[in-house]
């Protein structure tokens, strides 16, 4: 692997750091005490914060390579992401060593690593929203044989944290951690509903958008049936992430307003006349369990 003849630096402080709190790194004298003038910058506005930069390249390269389907390059990685190959070279080497990046056979293509696993697995194990729904999600998937999902808002997105796979040969393809826009599913679209208007075009990145030719991403239509989602309690994605595929939401009431809902997608050619009907009752009584059972969530 060519890492070139030159090296990135970054300026150092006089003075060693430590973190006060949740600020910024504040300096301390050889003894550890801490130097008054900095300490009050400590409850300084959020504002003030100066990522370090650094870190910030090293998630850069996690997240690249989380939403990428393939490994990549480092002349891609550096191409995409503006960090010099050097420093690139530098970073990749050390999480190949914690085990967060794998490289292939030659040692010139590179993607997440075991350890990325390990704490995704990690994360899922200690929500309790993901334990507190486990069986609302098997009893649906039992009941209908069709995919089940528990999905979770993150910015302008929404993201599977757990599925029950469809017993037909014929079902949606999905995987736990995938992300997608949250206007083009049913999932994504009942928790904007939860938010009003103007949160949700501070939440959203303009255009949206389209997935498929059913995908909505007209501000007005969109609002339009946001509205409609507040009245009837529930969400469709009528083939918008997926051709083929309809999905029904609902909101969990685990939080107000509501960060996490649940799903059952049906491809369109087994959607009956009944269906609907159907699949939105037993939503409604799966949302009506977990508000009974709300008190057992931390926090809550």
């Amino acid at each position: 692997m060519t890492t070139g003849t030159t090296r990135d630096t970054e300026s150092l402080p006089g003075k060693a750091t430590r973190t006060v709190g949740s600020g910024p790194s504040q300096a301390v004298d050889p003894a550890g005490a801490a130097d008054p003038a900095d300490l009050a910058g400590a409850t300084a506005p959020i504002e003030a914060f100066q990522p370090v930069k650094s870190a910030g390249r090293t998630l850069d390269v996690l997240e690249a390579l989380a939403d990428s389907p393939r490994r990549r390059s480092l002349v891609e990685l550096a191409r995409d992401l503006g960090i010099p190959k050097s420093s690139l070279h530098g970073l990749l080497r050390t999480m190949i060593q914690r085990g967060w990046v794998e490289a292939d056979v030659t040692g010139t293509r590179f993607g997440l690593g075991v350890r990325a696993l390990q704490v995704g697995a990690a994360y899922l194990e200690a929500d309790d929203a993901t334990g507190l729904l486990s069986g609302v999600l098997d009893e649906l998937a039992s009941r209908f044989g069709e995919t089940v999902h528990l999905g979770r808002l993150d910015g302008p997105h929404v993201v599977y944290l757990a599925k029950r796979e469809s017993v037909h040969p014929l079902r949606l393809y999905s995987a736990i951690g995938r992300h997608l826009p949250a206007h083009a599913t049913a999932l994504g679209k009942v928790l904007l509903a939860e938010r009003p208007d103007e949160a949700v075009d501070r939440l959203l990145s303009w255009p949206l958008p389209a997935l498929t030719r059913h995908t909505v991403t007209d501000p007005e239509l969109l609002h339009a049936e946001l509205a409609t989602i507040r009245a009837r309690g529930y969400a469709v994605d009528r083939e918008e992430n997926t051709e083929g595929i309809v999905c029904f939401a609902m909101a969990v009431p685990l939080h107000s307003p509501a960060v996490d809902a649940i799903s059952l997608s049906v491809p369109a050619a087994r959607l009956g006349a009944e269906s609907e009907e159907r699949i939105v009752a037993a939503l409604r009584a799966a949302v009506g369990q977990v508000r009974a059972a709300r008190s057992l969530l931390a926090g809550a």
